[in-house]
């Protein structure tokens, strides 16, 4: 039996920067990851065949490591995909790291859909300046899309794809920017520059790449905070008077262990917070821990994604890093004219190495088998390169993550099972960015569309939602700084508790609001009301 003041549960990017803030309070933090730490001398990039790693993909099902649970998605459109281990996705993400506009946290009363957070881009944004230099983002100043604000280091080097790209929105006279990105462009806090391997997506064995196991729980652990791995909890567990007393979970050897908390927080990311929450059940909580509201699990927001790939007749660097060097958030707002609410943004993917050219290519048919062979290949690799749309996906009960009747991970807790369906908005908007990309490749001067894929079908790598903070108990789970409504102690951090999912990647905002979280906590422990 161990007893601790706080526990967390995950070590990804939210409970590092929750840990690292908390720490300063001196006390008694441990946090349980069900991976391990990732040893970057068997990153990918440091071998050969680097491009065909299995285990470095981001599907659970397929990668089927030891620290993984199986997630089934047979009913939904959307694959989705996650990594465990210390640093969580920042292990296999590219890098991208766009904040939210003001615009995100008021779609209701902009636009009459969905929900107000209870919170701001104003409330957030200090928290986000922090998280940019604990991270190390680049970036350029000036970005009209946003409220003025200072990345900590220059923007990435645009590269032959992204300038042939800026060319076609120059051309169509459409917004772009270079992308802010937590990637070094010069030496900082100890890490490296990017030498443009191209292996983000796999792991960055530069070190370049901000992972939070290489910047926010290092200095969290020399603070005093404990990270035990290999540690697969079971079940928040509570007492008598309906409060949140540890959690049970299996150790590195599969024998089950409880630690006692005095307050649990809980940072599995948008499937696996559910997971737990509904797991936990029990007499005092029949439906799912904190789940009062019937909300939990429900909710649940991908960013539908739709990508672009373009021919061009000069070479490219579709085989070099970073894979992110522009965005376009053009069509980021409400337009009446078009047949959808909310919008998207623009990423460009720098492009492919030479094993996916030939595995496009010859999936495509561009690339015949025999005569004509290499000849075609040579007009594919290193000629192309694509623009993602990011699309913002609205919240709808039907879209939920259960229990599987069925399914269960190695040490028999029942799995994730999601249900998840496009709506209409979500497929005009699909489609519109889609028009809009080839309108792109046609302005930069591109030879030919190498294919199209609405949505990508694995690319559930946000998964958000299922947690909503809010000030109603009736209506969310998490009140406005991340407490459970149903249980004083019991505290989410991750992206479960979005209203909404804005029309970028969330990395950067999960962090601000673990950190704004976590400041919302000290004040409160210093003002005595932390519980009331």
């Amino acid at each position: 039996m161990d007893k601790v003041d706080v526990l967390i549960i995950g070590a990804g990017a939210s409970a590092a920067a929750f840990a690292w803030s908390l720490a300063d309070t001196k006390m008694h933090i441990v946090c349980l990851e069900q991976g391990d730490w990732v040893d970057h001398q068997n990153y990918p990039a440091n071998g050969k065949n680097w491009a065909t790693r299995p285990d470095f993909g981001s599907d659970p099902n397929t990668r089927n490591a030891p620290a993984d649970y199986p997630i089934n998605c047979e009913d939904s459109d959307i694959g989705a995909a996650n990594f465990n281990g210390v640093g969580g996705g920042t292990i296999l993400y590219a890098g991208h790291f766009p904040r939210f506009h003001p615009s995100d946290f008021k779609v209701k009363t902009l636009d009459g859909v969905a929900d107000d957070w209870p919170i701001s881009y104003e409330t957030l944004e200090p928290y986000y300046e922090i998280n940019d230099r604990m991270m190390g983002v680049s970036g350029l100043a000036g970005d009209p899309a946003y409220p003025p604000k200072q990345p900590v280091m220059p923007p990435l080097p645009l590269g032959k794809s992204s300038a042939a790209l800026a060319g076609g929105f120059n051309n169509l006279g459409w917004h772009w920017w270079p992308t802010d990105c937590a990637i070094n462009t010069e030496t900082y806090e100890g890490r490296d520059k990017c030498i443009n391997v191209g292996t983000c997506g796999n792991g960055c064995a530069q070190g370049a790449k901000a992972s939070v196991d290489i910047t926010y729980w290092p200095l969290a652990i020399r603070a005093g905070v404990e990270l035990r791995t290999q540690c697969r909890v079971r079940e928040i567990t509570v007492g008598p008077d309906g409060q949140a007393t540890g959690a049970t979970y299996f150790d590195a050897d599969g024998k089950e262990q409880h630690i006692e908390a005095s307050m649990v927080v809980v940072a599995s990311n948008g499937i696996g917070t559910p997971r737990l929450l509904l797991n936990s059940a029990s007499d005092q909580f029949p439906d799912g821990l904190a789940n009062s509201s019937g909300l939990v699990g429900k909710n649940l927001m991908f960013h539908p994604y739709a990508a672009v790939d373009g021919v061009f007749e000069q070479e490219l660097d579709g085989g070099k890093g970073p894979h992110k060097g522009i965005n376009c958030h053009e069509f980021y707002e409400t337009d009446s004219s078009r047949n959808f609410v909310r919008g998207f943004s623009f990423e460009m993917n720098r492009g492919y190495g030479t094993i996916n050219s030939a595995l496009i290519g010859m999936a495509t048919g561009d690339i015949p088998w025999g005569e004509g062979h290499h000849s075609a290949f040579s007009k594919i690799s290193d000629h192309v390169t694509s623009l993602v749309a990011v699309c913002e996906d609205l919240p709808e009960l039907h879209n939920e993550v259960v229990l599987d009747p069925n399914l269960c991970d190695s040490d028999g807790i029942p799995a994730a099972k999601v249900n998840y369906r496009l709506s209409e908005n979500s497929k005009q908007m699909m489609q519109f960015s889609i028009d809009r990309a080839k309108e792109v490749f046609k302005a930069a001067g591109a030879t030919s569309i190498l294919r199209e894929l609405s949505p990508l079908p694995g690319g559930g790598w946000h998964n958000m939602g299922t947690a909503r903070m809010g000030t109603d108990p009736a209506t969310s789970v998490v009140n406005e700084w991340g407490r459970s409504h149903d249980v004083k102690n019991l505290f989410i951090i991750d992206g479960s508790i979005f209203v909404t999912a804005a029309g970028v990647n969330p990395t950067s905002t999960i962090q601000a609001l673990a950190l704004y979280i976590a400041s919302s906590i000290k004040d409160r422990l210093a003002d005595g009301s932390l519980f009331d």
